[in-house]
């Protein structure tokens, strides 16, 4: 491929590798737009300011995911307000999202978190009694269906992550998509500088572009998704398997009708049950040279530009504030091992 994109003499700006992933990421996503850029986040600010929603408004979302989400909205100028999430799913909660609807919300973001889904058709009540525009951070979420259906379809846009540690990724890079192919033009001129030709520049755009380098990594990794996923279906029955008996450990919720996109595996542990804290599994997997990650903590509440934000719940205390504590993300990939997996077993298992 590096011959091709040599003999083209273009490596960003369009080129033939970019316009060909393109053309690949609409059909597997089904989605009628699908548009690539450098990274998830610029895609996020992008899909925000496609919106043009109100200066100084409200974007409602959850608290219990990564900084760039809430960044994406100060960044548009919008204020973020934090809503709870459900305690089954770990995602954005419709009913805390209800609680935190005022005058001045302009949007809702939903994210998809460690592969499960958002209750969809919840927040899209909650989203049509308030006139509301719903945007999905679906980072997570690439390849996922809920009844068959793509996420991409679901909501104004849907926005996918594919940075290096991403189910699919193109090293660094990200993704638009949504259910209008109206949206095509708007979301070109953002991401190109709202250049229209040589001499005539119609928008205020960014520069979101991915080059070909990256595109290239892309086509050459797609082809690899569906057999990686299966690996990781494996692996999670292997853990389920493994952890299933542990009074205080809660293995992931198991939608209905949804297909994984098998990106984590989160267990939740309850240290009054288990008898050991989230840390103290975390540190004992370390001394093995296993690393899990801690994944959302600190929870963006907890980062000094959004210290003084509240979390809105219908819950006396918000479950966000108490599960941050608790949420280990496994080591969920082709490349864990048995001698891996036994010690695994071995820390969670220990008296």
């Amino acid at each position: 491929m590096l011959d091709e994109i040599w003999d083209s003499k273009m490596l960003t700006n369009n080129g033939p590798m970019h316009q060909k992933l393109e053309a690949e990421m609409e059909a597997y996503l089904q989605a009628p737009t699908a548009m690539l850029f450098n990274n998830g986040t610029i895609a996020l600010l992008t899909a925000l300011k496609m919106l043009d929603l109100e200066p100084g408004s409200e974007v409602i979302t959850t608290p219990l995911t990564f900084a760039a989400t809430a960044h994406a909205i100060v960044w548009n100028g919008l204020k973020p307000v934090f809503a709870d999430v459900s305690p089954d799913t770990l995602t954005l909660d419709p009913a805390s999202v209800a609680h935190a609807i005022t005058s001045k919300t302009s949007a809702i973001i939903g994210v998809h978190v460690y592969g499960t889904i958002c209750d969809v058709e919840g927040l899209q009540r909650v989203a049509d009694e308030h006139g509301l525009p719903i945007i999905y951070d679906a980072a997570h979420a690439f390849g996922a269906t809920l009844g068959g259906i793509p996420v991409a379809k679901f909501g104004r846009a849907s926005v996918f992550s594919f940075h290096a540690t991403k189910l699919f990724n193109t090293f660094e890079g990200g993704l638009i998509a949504t259910p209008d192919a109206e949206d095509r033009e708007r979301i070109y001129f953002l991401r190109n500088f709202g250049i229209l030709n040589e001499e005539e520049v119609v928008e205020v755009g960014i520069n979101g572009k991915v080059n070909e380098l990256q595109a290239a990594i892309g086509l050459l990794n797609l082809p690899l998704v569906e057999n990686e996923r299966i690996q990781r279906r494996r692996l999670r029955e292997i853990y389920c398997e493994a952890l299933g008996d542990l009074p205080g450990v809660r293995l992931p919720v198991v939608q209905d009708n949804v297909e994984n996109s098998e990106q984590y595996f989160p267990v939740v542990i309850n240290p009054q049950r288990f008898g050991r804290t989230r840390d103290d599994v975390y540190n004992a997997l370390k001394e093995r040279q296993i690393f899990s990650r801690k994944y959302f903590h600190p929870i963006c509440t907890d980062f000094e530009p959004y210290r003084h934000m509240s979390i809105i719940s219908h819950r006396n205390r918000p479950f966000a504030e108490e599960v941050k504590s608790q949420v280990l993300c496994l080591p969920f990939h082709s490349g864990v091992d048995d001698t891996d997996l036994a010690d695994i077993s071995a820390v969670f298992h220990a008296k």
